[in-house]
C-alpha cells in the first residue's frame, strides 16, 4: 500500500495535510473540519478502520477493494458511495486507457480510493487549488472538482478521437493509402468509441442524481457547478455517439471503395482479356492444318497480321472510349 494523503479543511481553509488516518477521528471531533482521505492499493485494515470511524456501510468496502465496477452512485442511509473512471487516449495505438476511483461521500468526510498509481489525483488536488473560493461548501467542493477534472478528461479524449476520425475520413480517397491500414484504424477507433461509451454514459445518471433535492448533499451556490457538468457529460456523450457513428461509416466506407476498385480493376481485366482474345482467334483460325486463302503464302502471314492489330486497336479504342480499360 502506498502512503494514504489526507487533508483537513476548516470553513473552507486548509488548516492540515499529510497527517496519519489515525487523526482523521481527532479533526472530525471539530465540526467546522471536512477532510479528505486518498488511499492507493490500500488493505482491508485501513478501509475497515475508516469504516468504523465514518460508519461505512460493508457492501461500499467491498466494492471499494474489489473495484472493477460499473460508474455509478450508490446511496445508503448516512453516505453515497461513486465509482468512476478518468480516460486516457493514446492517438499512437488508437486506444483508450481508463483508471477506476471510488469515493465515499460523507456529510465532513470525502474517501478516495484507487489501485492505478499512476491515477493523477494530484492532478485533482491542483484542481481543487485552483478555486480556493468554493472550499467553504465542504465535501461537495471536493466531489466537484473530482467530476470536473474526470469530465474534462473525458473531453480531451473524444476531442483526441475526432481529429482520428478526420485523419481517417482523408485517407480514403487518397489513391496511394494503404486500405487495410485504413480499416484497422477505424476498427481501432470504433472499439475505443464503444469503450468511452460504456464509461460516459452512466456517468449522466450518477451526475443527474447528485442533483436531485432528495440526495441532500448540495448547497446552494454548488448547485450551478454541478449542472454545468452535468451539460458537459451529456455533451461528451453526444459527441461519443456522433464520432461512434461516424466510424462505422468510414469502416463501411472503405469497404464499398474497395468493392468499387475490384469492380473497376475487373472491368479493366476484362477488357484487356477481350482483346488478348482477338490475335488468339486469328493465330488459332491461321494455325488449321487445312488449305485456305493464303495457306502457306507470306501473304496470309501479312493478312492474319493485319487483322491481329486492325481488330486490336479498334477494341482498344472501342473500349478506351467507353471507359471501359
Amino acid at each position: 500500500m502506498h502512503t494514504p494523503k489526507t487533508r483537513c479543511y476548516r470553513n473552507g481553509d486548509l488548516v492540515d495535510e499529510g497527517f496519519p488516518l489515525a487523526d482523521v477521528s481527532e479533526h472530525l471531533a471539530d465540526e467546522g473540519c471536512v477532510v479528505w482521505v486518498d488511499l492507493c492499493s490500500p488493505g482491508e485494515a485501513d478501509l475497515d478502520l475508516l469504516a468504523e470511524e465514518l460508519g461505512l456501510h460493508a457492501l461500499a468496502v467491498e466494492d471499494a477493494l474489489k473495484l472493477h465496477q460499473r460508474p455509478k452512485l450508490d446511496r445508503y442511509s448516512d453516505h453515497l458511495f461513486l465509482s468512476a473512471y478518468s480516460i486516457t487516449f493514446s492517438p499512437e495505438s488508437a486506444g483508450v486507457e481508463t483508471s477506476e476511483i471510488a469515493a465515499f461521500i460523507t456529510d465532513r468526510a470525502f474517501v478516495t480510493v484507487h489501485k492505478d498509481p499512476d491515477f493523477p489525483i494530484d492532478a485533482v488536488v491542483a484542481r481543487w487549488d485552483s478555486s480556493p473560493d468554493l472550499a467553504s461548501n465542504g465535501v461537495a467542493f471536493l466531489l466537484h472538482g473530482l467530476l470536473d477534472f474526470l469530465v474534462d478528461g473525458y473531453f480531451e479524449a473524444v476531442e483526441a478521437l475526432d481529429e482520428q476520425v478526420e485523419e481517417l475520413e482523408s485517407q480514403l480517397f487518397e489513391p496511394r493509402s494503404d486500405q487495410e491500414a485504413v480499416q484497422r484504424r477505424s476498427f481501432d477507433l470504433r472499439k475505443s468509441l464503444v469503450l468511452m461509451r460504456r464509461v460516459i454514459l452512466p456517468m449522466r445518471e450518477v451526475v443527474n442524481t447528485l442533483l436531485r433535492r432528495d440526495v441532500h448533499l448540495l448547497p446552494n451556490d454548488m448547485a450551478p457547478y454541478f449542472q454545468d457538468v452535468y451539460d458537459h457529460v451529456l455533451r461528451a456523450m453526444e459527441w461519443t455517439e456522433s464520432l461512434r457513428d461516424l466510424a462505422t461509416s468510414v469502416l463501411e466506407a472503405n469497404l464499398a471503395i474497395q468493392g468499387n476498385r475490384l469492380n473497376v480493376i475487373t472491368k479493366k481485366v476484362t477488357g484487356y482479356a477481350a482483346i488478348i482474345a482477338v490475335p488468339t482467334a486469328i493465330t488459332g483460325f491461321y494455325g488449321q492444318n487445312v488449305p485456305y486463302p493464303g495457306f502457306s503464302e507470306l501473304g496470309g502471314f501479312y493478312s492474319s497480321i493485319a487483322l491481329i492489330i486492325g481488330l486490336s486497336a479498334l477494341l482498344y479504342l472501342l473500349f478506351k472510349r467507353n471507359d471501359w480499360i
